[in-house]
């Protein structure tokens, strides 16, 4: 019987992921115009990184490339799921948040599962980035990284695609909704 050890695949786990990931690449070439699937499998032999890419998918993130950065010379996955990913809902945004909830709390928080996941949360500006290269959270939203500033005034922020248009908004970092989940990115 092999033993699971936290942040490893095995070799089939693994297999399987990287076969996901390449037809996902393959049917989205929108989204990353210009790489090729070789240079990024190569960059996928990490343990690590192939694990958090592992959470995201079993999480419904359908993670995807969508950038290089030529400065670090990592690539750049999202979670490119249509809505909000469906095993990442009805969160707080953060520890803080879900402990000044006196009833009804949520399993977890965003901030917490992002991390033990070893992913980062979308920023404001990612998202936008993401919605790009097509249409996201159109019945859902995401929440984002809060900047330092909303956050010690109790609030954090989410966004979604409606009318055409990314709209961001706020909420009280305690809230959580079962149409709301959070985007991840991880580079690699």
């Amino acid at each position: 019987m092999e033993r699971k050890l936290k942040n490893y695949l095995r070799a089939e786990e693994a297999a399987e992921l990287l076969k996901t990931l390449k037809f996902r690449f393959e049917k989205n070439m929108a989204r990353h115009k210009g790489l090729e699937w070789p240079n990024i499998e190569t960059r996928l032999e990490s343990a690590e990184k192939l694990w958090s890419l592992s959470e995201m998918e079993k999480t419904a993130g359908e993670p995807d490339v969508v950038d290089y950065d030529h400065h670090t010379a990592e690539y750049i996955f999202y979670d490119c799921s249509s809505e909000s990913p469906a095993g990442r809902r009805s969160l707080c945004y953060d520890r803080e948040g879900l402990d000044s909830r006196k009833d009804f709390k949520p399993e977890n928080n965003v901030v917490d599962l992002a991390a033990e996941m070893g992913i980062e949360l979308l920023t404001e500006d990612q998202y936008k980035a993401l919605q790009k290269l097509g249409r996201f959270d159109t019945k859902t939203s995401s929440w984002l990284k809060t900047p330092t500033s909303i956050r010690k005034l109790g609030g954090a922020i989410f966004a979604d695609f409606r009318y055409e248009n990314v709209y961001v908004y706020h909420n009280g970092a305690q809230s959580y909704y079962a149409a709301r989940g959070f985007r991840g990115s991880l580079r690699v």
